[in-house]
């Protein structure tokens, strides 16, 4: 296939989303990556980090080879102040959101062929007046799509979350059949179509504990999670559960189960981070789009200091560049 090109967000520019981007590109990439980000803060933070990368200007067109490792296509969006590693500036919160505003608009129009995020500070964006509960909710908005799943993946691990950035109170009115199974048809699909799983088996997590206990613990398992579980599964899907979230994970399951789906992010994903923080990612399925992400937030206390990991954000380019083969193998 021809060569993609992966456009990254930098994310919170007072985090370490600069760096890590800059030691990414220290490596060989069959891929053209374009970081989207305030060049002239890239090359202050370069050179603070002691890293040797010649940034130039992206030109969209024509497409080029990949450049060799040491060098970076720069997207170049100005901050609104300078940032400072470690302090976290409100005023740059817009400079945040026009990054990934640049990147969906790439990736709709063919520009890039996925987009890999950077972690950001929700706060600071809230704290700066601009309602943002997370990248998942701002791209299903943008691109005008009803409904995502967020699923992390590490490995043969994968877990996916029926309901995403909620309240705990809030998590009972989500689990609706309607969007439970929405949710699994988007799962499905995405086995099938990006992780080349022909007939994969999903197990899904129960809400309540011990998944309500016959109903002496909540309802929903009964009047929810099982019925739906069993038309599914009437039409060919192959599905366990509703399943004790504090059993699904045990060596059994994990040999036999391609994706987890549990009903809310607290109950899946530490169990996932647990296991392989900071070599995760974040895939958005159900978006007309490829979305990636690292699986760790922006590390503030680590930010400048050339000690934060880039390992989850060169899974995630990975991750991505496989995805692009994969939608190029479906056309």
């Amino acid at each position: 296939m021809a060569i993609p090109t992966i456009a990254i967000t930098t994310g919170e520019p007072a985090g370490i989303g600069p760096d890590i981007t800059l030691m990414a590109a220290m490596r060989e990439w069959n891929a053209r990556l374009v970081a989207i980000g305030d060049i002239d803060m890239l090359r202050e933070r370069a050179k603070l980090l002691g890293l040797e990368v010649q940034l130039i200007e992206f030109q969209p067109e024509p497409k080029s080879e990949p450049l060799p490792s040491g060098m970076l296509r720069v997207l170049n969006i100005p901050l609104a102040q300078p940032a400072i590693p470690g302090q976290l500036n409100p005023s740059n919160a817009g400079y945040v959101l026009r990054m990934l505003d640049e990147a969906i608009d790439g990736c709709l129009k063919k520009r890039f062929q996925a987009m890999v995020t950077a972690p950001v500070q929700k706060s600071i964006i809230n704290d700066a007046g601009i309602p943002f509960s997370g990248h998942t909710e701002y791209l299903a908005e943008k691109t005008d799509t009803e409904h995502v799943v967020m699923m992390l993946a590490s490995g043969s691990l994968r877990v996916s979350l029926a309901t995403t950035h909620l309240p705990l109170k809030d998590v009972p009115a989500a689990i609706t059949p309607e969007s439970l199974e929405r949710t699994l048809r988007i799962l499905q699909k995405a086995l099938v179509d990006s992780f080349s799983i022909a007939d994969p088996t999903i197990a899904v997590l129960g809400l309540n504990p011990h998944a309500g206990e016959g109903g002496h613990l909540g309802r929903e398992e009964i009047d929810i999670i099982a019925p739906l579980i069993q038309q599914l599964r009437r039409e060919g899907f192959s599905l366990i559960g509703p399943l004790p979230a504090d059993t699904a994970f045990n060596p059994e399951n994990r040999q036999r189960v391609d994706a987890f789906l549990a009903m809310y992010h607290d109950q899946g994903l530490p169990v996932l981070k647990f296991s392989s923080f900071g070599e995760a990612v974040n895939i958005t399925l159900g978006l007309p789009i490829t979305r990636v992400s690292v699986d760790h937030g922006v590390a503030l206390d680590l930010a400048g200091t050339g000690n934060a990991s880039d390992s989850s954000l060169i899974e995630a380019i990975k991750v991505g560049g496989a995805a692009c083969s994969a939608a190029h193998l479906e056309r």
